[in-house]
C-alpha cells in the first residue's frame, strides 16, 4: 500500500507534464506577426537592395518619406525622412566600401561630385561638409552609413544624432520602413513603345493621315 501511494502522484503529474511540454513547443513555434530577418531579406532583394545594407534612423520631428525609399547605386540603400514643421530633409544612404583618412576629401557629401569635401574626426565617425551640405559617414565593415542634409536646415547635433542612431532594423521596423515583395516589381516595367532594335527610341509612327 505504501509503495502504491508513493507511485500515484508520479503517474498523476505525468499528463501534466507532457501536456506542458506540447503547449511550451507550440508557443515556441507560433509566429509572432511581424516579419524577421526572412522577411527583410524578401523585402530588400525584391527591390534589389542588398539586406545587410537596409537601415533605419531616427530624429525628433522627423517622419519617414515612405516614396523615398529605394535602392542606391547596384545594391545599396537610401531614404529621406521629413521634419513636417520645417520641411527639413535627412537622407540616408548606405553603400559598399569605406572611408578613410586618406580617401575621405576625395569622396563628396551628397553624391555632389566636383565640390570641396572637408573632413572631421568626430570619434569613430566622420564629419564632412561641402556644396552647402553636411554629413557624417560611419564606416562599417564592408559598406559606410551616411547621414547628410543640408547644413542651413538641420543643425550639426541633430544630423550627429541621427547618424549614431542609425541601426539595423527590427522586424516591427522593417514592416514600416520597407514595402512588401509583392509591391515590388521583380522585373523592370516593359514600355510597348520601345522598338526591340535601333536606339531603343518610343515608335512615334502614325498611320497616313496622322
Amino acid at each position: 500500500m505504501i509503495r502504491h501511494a508513493r507511485v500515484l502522484p508520479v503517474l498523476l503529474l505525468a499528463p501534466l507534464l507532457l501536456t506542458a511540454c506540447g503547449s511550451e513547443k507550440a508557443d515556441a513555434g507560433a509566429p509572432s506577426g511581424a516579419p524577421g530577418d526572412a522577411e527583410l531579406t524578401v523585402r530588400a532583394q525584391a527591390m534589389g537592395v542588398a539586406p545587410e545594407l537596409v537601415y533605419v534612423t531616427e530624429a525628433p520631428g522627423f517622419t519617414l518619406a515612405q516614396q523615398s525609399v529605394g535602392v542606391l547605386g547596384d545594391d545599396g540603400f537610401s531614404a529621406t525622412w521629413v521634419d513636417g514643421d520645417t520641411n527639413a530633409l535627412l537622407r540616408l544612404a548606405v553603400d559598399r566600401g569605406s572611408i578613410t583618412a586618406g580617401t575621405c576629401t576625395e569622396q563628396p557629401v551628397g553624391d555632389m561630385s566636383g565640390e570641396h569635401t572637408t573632413c572631421e574626426r568626430d570619434g569613430d565617425a566622420w564629419y564632412r561638409t561641402g556644396a552647402g551640405r553636411h554629413e557624417y559617414a560611419l564606416p562599417e565593415e564592408g559598406h559606410v552609413v551616411r547621414v547628410s542634409a543640408e547644413r542651413d536646415a538641420v543643425p550639426r547635433d541633430v544630423l550627429r544624432a541621427a547618424a549614431l542612431a542609425a541601426h539595423r532594423p527590427d522586424a516591427a521596423e522593417t514592416d514600416r520602413l520597407l514595402p512588401s515583395a509583392e509591391s515590388a516589381p521583380a522585373t523592370p516595367v516593359e514600355r510597348g513603345d520601345l522598338p526591340p532594335f535601333g536606339d531603343g527610341a518610343p515608335d512615334n509612327h502614325v498611320d497616313v493621315g496622322g
